[in-house]
């Protein structure tokens, strides 16, 4: 069994950590590709380091573009590889351009397609991601699907279910041995001046968020009336691309503690420590109800629905005063809940399912 880990974006690197340990662990005979879809592999080098990952084999830096440029340059590279390596099985993750571009190579390639994390739907077709994830399923061999609602939308969809696989989600996995990692090399805290449980997190990063002024305007106005409510500092590492609508529509960053994007271990730390998230990141709605923290969600719709479910998430968009109820709401709750995304053990389950 010949098998290729296809990534492209760190947090598809973080969800594949627990998979690449695994097959490590088992001395397998596979291979890491990345795409370089959001950074070059220079810059995503010392990443694969610092989670102590094997480095890929190939890199095809395929920088950014438009949705179609991107994802056919990836297409064209990952199909070149595929030729060569003749691989028994493809594994993607998620829901990027690389996810849905090494899919689609691999399938018309003959070659078996692995999706880990099927079956995440938001039913909203204008994001361009639900695009990515809808069409992955629906060319992949394996759906290893992460929660039993994951493995429903698949069925409901049409797939036979003699191909889906409820796992878990690696990224209870990563949470903690990543964490791990991040005790034994960084202590942000202490950088940053900052004491457990005596601040917010904040991250924003979505096109639908930061390049509509409107959304943008509320969520920083939001950022603020909390500042002024809790008086605790409001942590919030700065997006690039944030940062440049910001200066772009003119808006005001005062009161707010704006840092430099972190590494993923100092940044897993600040997430762990925090006293609450606010977030439009799928990713840290799940870490966050792993960690036992509250999140209050800058979006209209998730498609991870069990963290609402269990009442480690709630939705409030971007109006400012509905930013500062889901704030006041979430504080108000007993952080109780239990983890719905699965033991710890879906790396382990993934890679079993296959060989």
């Amino acid at each position: 069994m010949y098998m290729v880990i296809i990534l492209g974006t760190r947090p598809e690197i973080i969800k594949m950590s627990p998979v690449i340990r695994e097959c490590e662990k088992r001395g397998l005979d596979y291979f890491i590709l990345h795409t370089g879809q959001h950074y070059s592999y220079e810059m995503d080098r010392v990443f694969f380091e610092e989670l102590e990952l094997p480095q890929p084999k190939y890199n095809l830096d395929v920088g950014s573009g438009t949705h179609a440029e991107q994802t056919g340059r990836i297409m064209i590279g990952v199909e070149k590889v595929l030729m060569k390596e003749k691989p028994d099985v493809v594994l993607v993750q998620g829901d990027t351009n690389t996810v849905l571009a090494g899919a689609l190579a691999a399938a018309k390639l003959h070659i078996r397609v692995g999706h880990v994390e099927a079956g995440l739907r938001s039913y909203d077709r204008r994001m361009p991601e639900e695009v990515n994830r809808v069409l992955a399923d629906h060319v992949s061999d394996y759906l290893f699907a992460p929660t039993e609602k994951a493995r429903q939308n698949l069925l409901r969809e049409g797939i036979d279910e003699d191909k889906i696989f409820v796992t878990g989600n690696t990224i209870v996995d990563a949470v903690y041995q990543n964490l791990e990692i991040a005790e034994r090399k960084v202590n942000v805290l202490r950088e940053l001046g900052l004491k457990p449980k005596e601040y917010f997190l904040v991250t924003a990063h979505r096109q639908e968020n930061v390049d509509v002024r409107e959304r943008l305007k509320g969520i920083l106005r939001g950022l603020k009336l909390i500042r002024e409510e809790f008086s605790v500092p409001v942590v919030f590492p700065v997006h690039p691309r944030t940062r440049k609508r910001v200066e772009e529509f003119g808006l005001d960053m005062s009161g707010i503690e704006v840092i430099d994007p972190l590494g993923f271990l100092e940044f897993l730390q600040l997430e762990a420590n925090a006293r609450l998230v606010l977030t439009d990141s799928g990713g840290v709605q799940e870490e966050t109800c792993i960690l036992g923290v509250p999140c209050v969600t800058l979006r209209d719709n998730t498609e991870r629905p069990e963290t609402l479910e269990v009442g480690s998430n709630v939705l409030v968009g971007t109006k400012p005063e509905r930013i500062l109820e889901g704030v006041r709401t979430m504080l108000n709750k007993e952080n109780s809940w239990k983890n719905p995304f699965g033991d710890g053990r879906a790396g382990e389950r993934v890679v079993g399912t296959i060989v």
